[in-house]
C-alpha cells in the first residue's frame, strides 16, 4: 500500500484539472454580463490606451536649463534722483539672468545717508519714548533702523517722542510714490530660453527656433501660433496672469511662468511643443499686509574727505519665477502587457459580480447554487473504483432559469 500510494501521488502530479462551467440561460444576467464586458473593454481602449497612452513607457525626470534676458529703457525725473535713464543693469536683479529674476518698477530713495545720530522713525513702536529711561543705551530698536543712544527726543509741544539712535542717517522715509516710478516697464520684453532633456530616451529640445539668422529673434514676439519665439512683453505677461500692470507695479508681486513639455516620442520630434501658462503666486489682496514684493539695497560712495555715504533704495517690483515640468512617453511592450493583463483581470471581476447576482439576488438563487457547487464524499462503492464512482470527468451543464 505504501508503494502504491507513493506511485499514485507521483502520477497525480501530471494530472490536468479543469473547471466545470455552468451555463445559466438568464437574459437579464446575460445582458448585465455583456454590459460589464463592454464597459471594461471601452475603459481599456479609450481611457487606458487612447487617453492615458498606457502602451507607453513614461519619463518624468525632466532635465532643464533656463536663461532669461530683459530688454528695455526707461526715463525718470524725480526730486531724489533727478533726470535718469534706467537700463537693464539698473532694474534687473540678478543681472546674470536666471530662472528667478526681479524687475524694479517702483522705488523709495533715501539719499546721502551717513553713519551718525538721529531720531528713529515715528512708525516704529519700539522707538517711541516719553523719557530718557525708555531708551536703553546700546539696545537695538526692534524692527528699527539703529541702536539707541539713551536719549529721548521729544516732539515740540508733546509728551511723546522717539529715541535717538546711531544709524545711517537720515533714516528711510516711509512715504511711497502714488504711481510707479518705472511706468515704461510695461513695454519691456522678456526673453526666456529653455533647453530640456529626457534622459531615459536621450531626447533633447529647445523652445527657441533653430535658425541661423539671429535677427529674427529681435523682431518676433510670442503668440498662440508662435511657440518658438519666447519673447514676451512684460505687460502682456501680467495681463495673462490675471493682474493689472499699474497695480502690481506699485506694490510689487510674484508672477509664475510655467513651461510644460508633454512629448509623444512615437511621433516626430517636431510635434513636441512647449506650452506656456501664467499665474500670480503672491497674495494679491490689496488689504493684506503680506501683499506685494519689495526689498532694499544700497549704493555706496566716498566723499572728498574719504568718508563713506550711501543711497538707500527700497525697491518694489515684479519677481518672475520660471518653472519647467513635463513628461515624455514612448511605446514599450512591458506597460502594454501589464495594462492588457489588468483588463483581462477586470473581465474576470465582471464574471465574479454576475455570479454573486445569480447566487444571492435572483429568485432561483438556491437552484443555481446547487448546480454550481457540488459536494463530493469519499465513499467506496462495490464493484466500482473510487475514481469511477466519485471523480467523474468534468462536464458541461446547461439549464434554464425562469
Amino acid at each position: 500500500m505504501g508503494q502504491a500510494g507513493c506511485k499514485g501521488l507521483c502520477l497525480s502530479l501530471f494530472d490536468y484539472k479543469t473547471e466545470k462551467y455552468v451555463i445559466a440561460k438568464n437574459k437579464k444576467v446575460g445582458l448585465l454580463y455583456r454590459l460589464l464586458q463592454a464597459s471594461i473593454l471601452a475603459y481599456l481602449v479609450v481611457w487606458v490606451f487612447l487617453v492615458k497612452k498606457g502602451y507607453q513607457d513614461i519619463d518624468t525626470s525632466l532635465q532643464s536649463a533656463v536663461i532669461t534676458k530683459v530688454k528695455g529703457v526707461a526715463f525718470t525725473n524725480t526730486s531724489d534722483l533727478g533726470e535718469r535713464i534706467w537700463d537693464v543693469a539698473d532694474y534687473v536683479i540678478p543681472a546674470q539672468g536666471e530662472n528667478v529674476f526681479f524687475v524694479v518698477t517702483n522705488l523709495i530713495v533715501t539719499s546721502n545717508q551717513r553713519q551718525n545720530v538721529c531720531a528713529e522713525n515715528e512708525g516704529i513702536p519700539d522707538g517711541m519714548c516719553s523719557k530718557d529711561s525708555d531708551c536703553h543705551p546700546g539696545e537695538a530698536v526692534a524692527a528699527g533702523n539703529g541702536v539707541k543712544t539713551g536719549r529721548c527726543l521729544l516732539k515740540e509741544n508733546s509728551a511723546r517722542g522717539t529715541c535717538e539712535i546711531f544709524a545711517w542717517c537720515p533714516v528711510e522715509t516711509s512715504s511711497r510714490p502714488v504711481e510707479p516710478v518705472l511706468k515704461e516697464a510695461e513695454d519691456f520684453t522678456i526673453f526666456i530660453k529653455n533647453h530640456i532633456r529626457f534622459p531615459k530616451f536621450n531626447f533633447s529640445k529647445s523652445n527657441v527656433m533653430d535658425v541661423k539668422d539671429r535677427s529674427l529673434l529681435k523682431s518676433c514676439h510670442f503668440g498662440p501660433k508662435n511657440h518658438y519665439c519666447p519673447i514676451f512683453r512684460l505687460g502682456s505677461v501680467i495681463r495673462w496672469a490675471g493682474s493689472d500692470f499699474q497695480d502690481i507695479a506699485l506694490e510689487g508681486g510674484v508672477i509664475g511662468i510655467n513651461i510644460e513639455w508633454n512629448c509623444d516620442l512615437d511621433k516626430a520630434a517636431s510635434e513636441c511643443h512647449p506650452h506656456y501658462s501664467f499665474s500670480r503666486l503672491d497674495n494679491k489682496l490689496s488689504n493684506s499686509a503680506s501683499s506685494g514684493y519689495n526689498f532694499r539695497f544700497a549704493r555706496y560712495y566716498r566723499d572728498a574727505a574719504g568718508v563713506e555715504f550711501r543711497t538707500l533704495m527700497k525697491a518694489y517690483g515684479i519677481r518672475f519665477d520660471v518653472m519647467v515640468n513635463g513628461k515624455a512617453g514612448k511605446f514599450s511592450i512591458i506597460p502594454t502587457i501589464i495594462n492588457v493583463g489588468s483588463g483581462v483581470a477586470l473581465m474576470g471581476a465582471g464574471a465574479f459580480f454576475c455570479d454573486l447576482v445569480l447566487i444571492y439576488l435572483i429568485k432561483k438563487r438556491e437552484f443555481y447554487r446547487d448546480r454550481k457547487y457540488e459536494e463530493v464524499r469519499s465513499v467506496l462503492l462495490s464493484g466500482r473504483s473510487p475514481s469511477a464512482a466519485l471523480w467523474s470527468a468534468p462536464r458541461l451543464c446547461a439549464f434554464t432559469l425562469m
